[in-house]
Order: structure tokens, then C-alpha cells, then sequence
């Protein structure tokens, strides 16, 4: 598996030009990705790194990749990205890695997406994977209730948790935030479900991200598929 993963990242490397402003996604197909633009910036690629983590960070940092954030550069050429699922419509799942706000604000402010993956991580429907949605710790339970009633409100229902580090303590994430894991089973309309938690007081963002990735590579045992959004 974790072979395809370096294939996907590979192939979506050959996107990079020279040049570029590139937003670097978090989780373990994105390392892969910032590792091989390592490999080229040392043989003189010229391009400027966005990390969505501090993780990520310190891999593009490790691996020589020069590096800004968005105070400095206001709009990014292409963000490499991964994904915990990815539908037909490449909406997405993502925040299993905890990075899903920095990682929705950098994949927002650049002209193009491309999610890499393994084909495991195609489903017809989104909603296997639990749902990251990032809160403030302050009135956490009147969030999830807020949560609940979007749930009904677009046709899902499932269990919550406040996710946890493997010690047993409360997992923050960089921003401070707690991540509630809502796991919903088939999100029957994720496009509804993504307005009504946006609308959410409490709320700072959530997994879903809709209308963001233009392009899917997906590596498999027989070969590599690479998939395009269509245009409405």
C-alpha cells in the first residue's frame, strides 16, 4: 500500500513546473509527495513550499524545500494533497491526520487541487471513513447538538466522538481546536451536509471538501488512474 501511495505522489510530481507555488498537504501520501520534491529541488527545481501542518512542515524542511506561508504568497499555482475518500464527483473526505482547516484554506487559495491516493480510498458514496469536523472546546456539547440536528436535517445519523490521542488525552489540533469523529456510514447528500455544519456556531470547519479537488490520482495494482472533475 504504501508503494502505491509513492506512485500516486510520483505522478502527480510530474504536474510540477519550475517556478511554481505549491501548497503541501498532510498525512502519509503527502509525505511521500514532499519527499520527492525534495529529490528535485536538490537537482535545482525552483518552487516555494505552503505547508498545511507543522508535521508537514518539518518533512518539507528535512527534505530542502523552500517554504512561505500565505501572508506572503496570496494565491498558489497547485495544491498535492491526499484523501481518507473520494467520491465520483471527487468531493472529498479528509482530516483523518487532524490538518483539515489549514489544509481546506491552502487547497482553497490555489488555482488547482490534485488529491493523490490509493485506490482503496474510491468509494461511490462518501461517509465509510468518520467525518472530522474541528470545534472549539468551548460549549462542545451544544456543538454537537447543533451537529445532530444538521445530521437529521440532510438524511444522516451516526455515533459522535471527541477524538483522542492514543495516551487518552483530548487531541488539539494546530489551531487549538478539539475534532469531533462523527461516523455517519453514507452521506446521502454531502454538498447539503457541508452548508448546514458551515452554519454551525462552534464549528470551525469540517471534513468535507466539496468542489475543491480538480483532479484525482489514483494508484492501483494496475497502474495509475488519474480522473478529472467535470465542469458544471
Amino acid at each position: 500500500m504504501d508503494e502505491l501511495k509513492r506512485q500516486a505522489a510520483a505522478r502527480a510530481l510530474d504536474e510540477v513546473r519550475d517556478g511554481m507555488r505549491l501548497g503541501l498537504g498532510t498525512g502519509s501520501t503527502a509525505k511521500h509527495f514532499v519527499e520527492l520534491l525534495g529529490e528535485r529541488v536538490r537537482d535545482g527545481l525552483d518552487v516555494v513550499g505552503v505547508p498545511t501542518s507543522e508535521t508537514t512542515r518539518a518533512d518539507a524542511e528535512r527534505c530542502g524545500v523552500p517554504l512561505a506561508t500565505l501572508d506572503q504568497i496570496d494565491r498558489l499555482d497547485l495544491t498535492v494533497d491526499g484523501a481518507d475518500e473520494i467520491d465520483p464527483a471527487l468531493n472529498l473526505i479528509k482530516g483523518g491526520g487532524g490538518a483539515l482547516l489549514r489544509e481546506k484554506i491552502v487547497a482553497a487559495a490555489s488555482d488547482r487541487m490534485i488529491v493523490i491516493a490509493d485506490e482503496s480510498k474510491w468509494v461511490a458514496t462518501l461517509g465509510r471513513f468518520p467525518l472530522p469536523v474541528e470545534i472549539i472546546p468551548f460549549g462542545a456539547a451544544a456543538t454537537q447538538r447543533a451537529m445532530a440536528t444538521a445530521f437529521a436535517e440532510s438524511g444522516v445519523a451516526g455515533q459522535m466522538a471527541i477524538r483522542r490521542t492514543a495516551d487518552g488525552h483530548v487531541f488539539v489540533t494546530d489551531g487549538g481546536h478539539w475534532i469531533v469523529d462523527t461516523h455517519l456510514g453514507r452521506i446521502v447528500d454531502a454538498p447539503r451536509l457541508a452548508a448546514l455544519l458551515s452554519a454551525i456556531a462552534g464549528v470551525v470547519e469540517h471534513g468535507l471538501f466539496i468542489g475543491l479537488a480538480s483532479t484525482a490520482v489514483l494508484a492501483g495494482t494496475q497502474g495509475i488512474r488519474v480522473v478529472e472533475r467535470r465542469q458544471s
